[in-house]
């Protein structure tokens, strides 16, 4: 089914995000809104979206778009209902950086302190000169510092781990993705500067307010409705890996099929890893992305706002793409250098589009050019690597001309 587009605020569930009681089209309460969206260029982004999960490709996936603050078209694919959760991995960091900035405003975090000026035990090993930016930035120098199960679900053993992580290289030296350890952080610096545990302090201040629930953190008893990943696909062939990247083989980093499917398990979903632990639905995706253009909650000071979403502050390059990072404290930002399709953006935004894709081609972001936020989810971890950024430039560029500049 696919939502008119000159209709539009869609409920996915009776007690959906706005408040509405269920009904009209499949389950959908609609409300008229004063937009300038293209019907046909969204119906185009839905019926690409679903060709994937037709053709077995995918099990199932989710698109919504979100314009003028409301929610414009919302549709599941496969065998998932509107109510489905999913893992969106990495697409989580910005919410956990959301908490951070008011933490910023509030004068508790400075960006260009240093770690330890809050968690002290982070400086072993040479790591004491690291500050809160470059973590942010992803240049704090240890990409590759490990955490994970059972001792990620403890406090103390995450502190520990922490204060023996060692370097990869000099802080601030150059840039390399932070999968997970950089959060990890960040989740502690939250912890430290407020009192209350990050997980509970992102719904206080930010999920709970904009009546999108808790997202990190998810306890067993509230896991119903999760999409269950599963691995789909052949890998690619070396020589498909060649006429892609230029390389026949790409590198091995902490980002595995086997890591992300073990987010099935409940005991990891409770977890809430900042860097990647985070369960949405799209339409909750790209309502956070329309406030992060509108601020209706004034959740965040303006000139902070205009800051964290337009200003970026890390153009080192990429290591394995050669691509600059186009980084701001806590999202990419699309360019105008043509590579926004390497950062998740696909070929048709505006320069200014910032947001944050996930594993497992999960994409969110917005363009304040057009209002437009976008998000796309699924719970196939395709092991073709060719294939899904492929169609995430496909599915980034068609929801990019969804909607005109006003």
């Amino acid at each position: 089914m696919s939502v008119p587009a000159q209709l539009l605020r869609a409920c996915p569930t009776p007690s959906g995000p706005c408040g509405r009681p269920a009904g009209g089209l499949g389950g959908h309460s609609l409300i008229s809104l004063d937009v300038s969206l293209d019907n046909a260029a969204i119906s185009a982004l839905l019926e690409r979206a679903r060709r994937e999960v037709d053709a077995g490709f995918l099990p199932s996936a989710q698109v919504a778009l979100g314009y003028q603050g409301e929610v414009v078209a919302f549709e599941t694919f496969g065998d998932a209902t509107p109510a489905t959760r999913y893992a969106v991995f990495s697409a989580t960091k910005p919410f956990v950086a959301s908490v951070v900035w008011q933490l910023i405003a509030e004068g508790a975090i400075d960006p260009a302190a240093r770690v330890v000026e809050l968690f002290p035990e982070f400086g072993e090993n040479g790591k004491e000169g690291i500050t809160i930016e470059q973590v942010m930035l992803h240049t704090g120098g240890f990409p590759y510092a490990p955490l994970g199960p059972p001792a990620w679900a403890d406090r103390s053993q995450r502190q520990a781990a922490m204060a023996n992580w060692r370097l990869n290289w000099e802080p601030g030296s150059r840039y390399e993705y932070h999968p997970t350890s950089g959060h990890w952080v960040l989740a502690e610096l939250i912890d430290r500067a407020t009192g209350r545990d990050y997980r509970d302090e992102l719904e206080r201040r930010v999920t709970g307010p904009l009546g999108l629930g808790r997202t990190l953190g998810i306890e067993p008893a509230d896991q119903g409705g999760i999409a269950e990943l599963v691995a789909v696909g052949e890998l690619a062939t070396p020589e498909e890996l060649q006429a892609a990247f230029g390389v026949p083989e790409l590198p091995t980093g902490e980002v595995t099929t086997e890591i992300l499917l073990r987010f099935n398990e409940p005991a990891s979903r409770a977890v809430g890893v900042p860097g990647g632990g985070g369960v949405l639905r799209a339409d909750q995706l790209v309502l956070f992305y329309q406030e992060l253009l509108h601020n209706k909650a004034g959740l965040w000071p303006a000139d902070l706002l205009a800051d964290v979403t337009g200003n970026v502050r890390n153009r080192l390059p990429d290591p394995l793409m050669q691509t600059p990072a186009n980084r701001s404290l806590g999202l990419i930002l699309a360019g105008d250098d043509g590579r926004s399709f390497i950062r998740g953006f696909g070929r048709t935004v505006s320069p200014a589009t910032f947001g944050h894709n996930g594993a497992a081609g999960q994409l969110a972001w917005a363009d304040p050019a057009t209002g437009l936020s976008f998000a796309y989810l699924t719970n196939g971890v395709d092991l073709n690597v060719v294939r899904e950024p492929r169609r995430g430039t496909a599915l980034a560029s068609l929801a990019g001309v969804c909607a005109t500049a006003p």
